[in-house]
């Protein structure tokens, strides 16, 4: 009787235990902005890499900058590898994430692991890496700036439609379609473009300085695009390799002296049974796994 009631305080305890770990591990996932509790730094080891994902076209930076922020905070994550698959996008959200990396660059090294294609603001984002890994036929490059205005004035005549247009500023309807552009506003976004396009070339010579000449980058900066091994030969990426080559140096960079544990930005579950169930396999496996590299060695 006394050794079943021992039992039942040692499993009873245990639960506890379990149970208390459950919660300090969901309130630090659930936690997006504050770095993790000291009981789950605890139980978290440090040889973590933040893989963040960029695919498709770029038209938003909200949720790149949401993780990338977060895996900085967080001090288990020693390096950030960004995955890249994509033809570009738009300026200003490139432009905002490049920043945010090299704001994080200052705490922790960032790494690019270029897939099918890495261009234009795509590549504007990867130059500012600590080390951009490519494939030999990735294709990378095209440092130029376009925009593309619908011309559709001669069908509208065409079909006998009137157009009415009501502004207030001389060039509000710069770029509309519904008229021919002017030889001045044809001149505006002529400036316009060149402008961002230096922002371009200078933010890009900023990332990669000490590994491509700016007077070289300039002359390549014409919107070509190059593939993964032209692009290593002139300074544009680091090194020829796949995804898992760029974890090992990640690794490396972060320091990381056992096999590093790839983490991603946490996935929204459906429900609170879902996270529940999801956190208290993690807690189990992890209090195990202390359990096993804390027991010392027995004499039978």
């Amino acid at each position: 009787m006394k050794k079943s009631r021992t039992g039942l305080a040692i499993l009873f305890i245990a639960f506890l235990v379990v149970g208390f770990v459950v919660l300090v591990i969901a309130v630090s996932i659930l936690s997006d902005d504050k770095e993790a509790s000291t009981w789950a730094g605890i139980l978290d080891s440090g040889n973590k890499i933040g893989v963040i994902t960029l695919e498709g076209t770029l038209t938003s930076s909200d949720e790149i900058l949401k993780q990338i922020k977060k895996f900085r905070k967080k001090s288990s994550v020693k390096a950030i590898l960004l995955r890249v698959n994509s033809p570009g996008g738009t300026v200003a959200p490139a432009q905002e994430i490049y920043r945010e990396i090299v704001k994080t660059r200052k705490k922790k090294p960032v790494v690019v692991s270029m897939e099918t294609v890495a261009a234009s603001a795509a590549y504007y984002i990867a130059s500012t890496a600590d080390t951009i890994v490519c494939s030999q036929g990735t294709i990378t490059g095209s440092i130029g700036v376009i925009m593309v205005l619908p011309d559709i004035h001669k069908v509208i005549e065409k079909i006998g439609v009137d157009v009415n247009i009501i502004k207030a500023g001389k060039y509000k309807d710069i770029g509309s379609g519904v008229k021919p552009l002017s030889g001045e506003e044809r001149n505006i976004l002529d400036n316009f473009a060149a402008e961002v396009h230096e922002q371009f070339i200078s933010d890009v010579a900023r990332g990669r300085e000490g590994k491509i000449d700016k007077d070289k980058l300039r002359e390549i900066a014409d919107g070509r695009f190059f593939t993964g091994e032209k692009a290593k030969e002139m300074g544009l990426v680091d090194t020829i390799g796949n995804f898992y080559d760029a974890v090992k140096i990640a690794a490396e960079l972060g320091k990381i002296t056992t096999e590093p544990e790839l983490v991603y930005p946490r996935k929204k579950w459906d429900n609170a049974l879902d996270l529940f169930m999801e956190s208290s396999i993690a807690a189990i496996n992890r209090v195990a796994e202390r359990s096993r590299v804390l027991q010392a060695p027995s004499v039978q």
